[in-house]
C-alpha cells in the first residue's frame, strides 16, 4: 500500500471501529467519556491517597485490566510480542513526561483525542492540537540531534 501503511489499513480500521464501538457503549450505558488517564488515576486510589474517581473505580479497574489483558491476548495469539532497544531510563523519563502532560491538559490522548474530539469539545480540540504539535517538534528535534535508542 505504500509508505504510511506498509501492511495495509485493515488492522487500523478494525482497531478504530472496535475502539469507537467500545467507547460508544460505555457512553451510552454509563454516561462517561472514557480516557485511559482517568482509569489509571482511579485504579491508583486503591493503593494511594489519591481522591480521583473513587466512586466508580471498580468498573474502571476492570476496564484498565481489560486493556492490559487485551493487548496480551493479541500478542499471544499473533506471536507479536514487541521488544525495544530503548533504554529503561528513557522509557521512564518518557512516561513521566507523558504523565505530567496528561495532568497539565486534564486528560490524555484517548480521552481528548477520541471522546473529546468526537463530541466537538473546544478544550479537547485544543489539547489534541498541542499534543500533535509537541509530538511533531519533539520527533524532528530528536531526529536532527541523531538520538538513537
Amino acid at each position: 500500500m505504500g509508505f504510511p501503511f506498509p501492511n495495509g489499513v485493515t488492522s487500523y480500521l478494525c482497531g478504530g471501529l472496535f475502539l469507537g464501538l467500545g467507547l460508544m457503549v460505555m457512553y451510552l450505558t454509563l454516561g462517561v467519556k472514557a480516557g485511559a488517564s482517568s482509569f489509571l488515576s482511579s485504579t491508583l486510589t486503591y493503593v494511594t491517597p489519591l481522591k480521583a474517581e473513587r466512586g466508580s473505580r471498580d468498573w474502571r479497574l476492570l476496564f484498565a485490566l481489560a486493556m492490559v489483558l487485551g493487548a496480551w491476548l493479541y500478542a499471544a495469539t499473533h506471536q507479536a510480542f514487541f521488544f525495544t532497544a530503548v533504554g529503561w531510563w528513557r522509557l521512564a523519563l518518557g512516561g513521566l513526561l507523558v504523565g505530567f502532560g496528561t495532568r497539565l491538559s486534564s486528560g490524555c490522548t484517548s480521552g481528548h483525542g477520541i471522546c473529546g474530539v468526537a463530541s466537538f469539545s473546544r478544550a479537547s480540540l485544543l489539547a489534541v492540537a498541542v499534543f500533535m504539535a509537541v509530538a511533531i517538534v519533539t520527533a524532528r528535534v530528536v531526529m536532527l540531534l541523531g538520538v538513537t535508542p
